[in-house]
């Protein structure tokens, strides 16, 4: 089997993986937002995105070091040497960290969980767990072990949502909820543990290649944490100046609009591999013709996304909702999936400055954009609302697209071609028509909608010639076992 077959299968398996965690958000969206009441659901919003925040920050960025320095490693010695260096750092790290919280459980609540300590003492040892499972599975992603990460990954989405439902359908409300999150991570998180140790035995670490795997990873950290910035703290300050209720609001077309990135993750997630292949190996025209193919690929399939996603906003958050969230948020939904379109553009172009080892300027680019967001949202909010949020996370990512943009062409330039941009647009603007004519209401009108609109845009971009019926043998091809 060809190497590009292995990637592309393996894209598609991450793309059906990514797609049913995406799917799960959705799940939850009737159960949570009807099930809980409105506040509630806003602080389990909140503790969410706390849960996309610390592990980033506590992991000090050696996640992306064990990729970048151990994925081309076949010495078995040096695979347990550096995981194990990696593992003791962050265990050591997660645990300090939800002690301290569970200490100041009250005063954290007081800001920012409406004062409910019970739920910070439950958050505490979930963060935890949440810093050894983003290790772990990176260890999966590391050795290109797709297949086990994608079940993993899947038994932990069906493990969560099976949990979390049954809970709150029980009646056990918003701390039933957060239980069913521990008690998934906590059996998932253990289950790799065994995985791990099969594989490579237990190995007690001298920490030989630690200040490398640090001063790699160290830099990355602020850019990490200013990308939750600006994807994430829009829901802290809406809490903080609006209130739970408002983020509960805000929320659901933001999960909506959030589709986006199940299309684009898996191609997120295996082009660092190949790129560091071809650049390890010197090969300047592939890594130049892998981001422009990436370029293309993000723009074919996120740009009619992005289109229909926003026009069946308030009919499926109204079906899914309630009609009090819909109406509330479903202009949300079109900020967030344009927002995704620019971050998928910065994260194919942030490549090249990760290639580069700049990854100092990444961290500066987000800390730009991290900042312009937050101040913008404290001047937006007040005046306009959740919308506000929503226009200021716009902002933010075209800043750091741009600016990433502008750096990367130091050493590849990008090409995007017009003539295949103005064929997507013009054949989502022809699909978006046809939405628009069909007025959609209910589950199998919006079905329907969304076939009849994804099949309107692969036939106009056939006639355009936007896509060819070569890359559509191709693509069967790839998926054929």
């Amino acid at each position: 089997m060809s190497g590009y077959r292995i990637f592309a299968q393996r894209v598609g398996l991450v793309g059906v993986t990514n797609l049913l965690v995406s799917l799960s958000g959705m799940v939850f969206l009737p159960i949570l937002t009807k099930g809980l009441p409105i506040e509630d659901y806003g602080l389990w919003v909140q503790i969410n995105v706390t849960l996309a925040l610390v592990p980033g920050i506590i992991n000090l960025g050696l996640p992306n070091s064990m990729v970048r320095f151990l994925a081309a490693t076949t010495d078995k010695g040096e695979i347990k040497e550096g995981f194990y260096s990696i593992f003791a750092i962050i265990l050591f790290m997660g645990g300090i960290f939800a002690l301290i919280l569970y200490l100041l459980a009250k005063p954290v609540a007081e800001i920012l969980f409406d004062g409910r300590s019970d739920i910070i003492k439950l958050l505490s040892p979930l963060l935890f767990l949440e810093c050894l499972y983003g290790l772990l599975v990176n260890y999966l992603r590391t050795f290109q072990k797709i297949k086990m990460y994608s079940v993993f990954v899947s038994l932990r989405t069906i493990l969560n949502m099976l949990l979390v439902s049954c809970f709150v359908l029980a009646g056990y409300g918003l701390e039933g909820a957060v239980l069913g999150l521990l008690a998934s991570s906590t059996s998932v998180s253990a289950a790799l543990i065994v995985q791990v140790v099969r594989e490579i035995g237990i190995h007690l670490p001298n920490f030989t290649h630690t200040r490398e795997h640090l001063a790699f990873g160290l830099p990355t950290v602020p850019s990490t944490l200013s990308s939750w910035m600006v994807e994430s703290s829009d829901r802290y300050i809406i809490g903080i100046l609006l209130g739970s209720a408002f983020v509960g609001y805000y929320s659901p077309g933001y999960v909506l609009g959030n589709l986006i990135f199940a299309l684009m993750s898996p191609l997120f997630f295996m082009l660092p591999m190949v790129l560091y292949q071809q650049y390890d190996q010197s090969s300047y025209e592939g890594v130049t013709s892998i981001i422009k193919d990436s370029l293309r690929c993000l723009l074919g399939l996120a740009i009619p996304a992005a289109a229909g996603v926003s026009l069946l906003s308030w009919p499926i958050l109204d079906l899914l909702t309630t009609p009090e969230i819909a109406s509330r948020g479903y202009l949300i939904t079109p900020f967030v999936a344009i927002s995704a379109i620019f971050f998928g553009c910065y994260a194919i172009a942030g490549q090249v400055l990760v290639l580069e080892k700049r990854t100092g300027v990444i961290g500066a680019i987000w800390t730009v954009a991290a900042a312009a967001n937050v101040g913008l949202n404290l001047l937006l909010i007040p005046s306009m609302g959740i919308i506000g949020a929503a226009f200021s996370t716009t902002m933010a990512y075209i800043g750091a697209f741009a600016l990433t943009a502008h750096y990367s062409n130091r050493y590849i330039k990008l090409e995007v071609e017009a003539t295949f941009l103005a064929k997507c647009l013009a054949s989502s603007a022809l699909m978006g028509l046809l939405i628009l004519l069909l007025k959609p209401e209910g589950a199998f009108a919006l079905a329907s909608a969304v076939i009849i609109g994804a099949g309107t845009y692969l036939a106009a971009m056939l006639l355009l010639k936007g896509i060819c019926k070569n890359d559509l043998a191709s693509l069967i091809g790839i998926l054929r076992p």
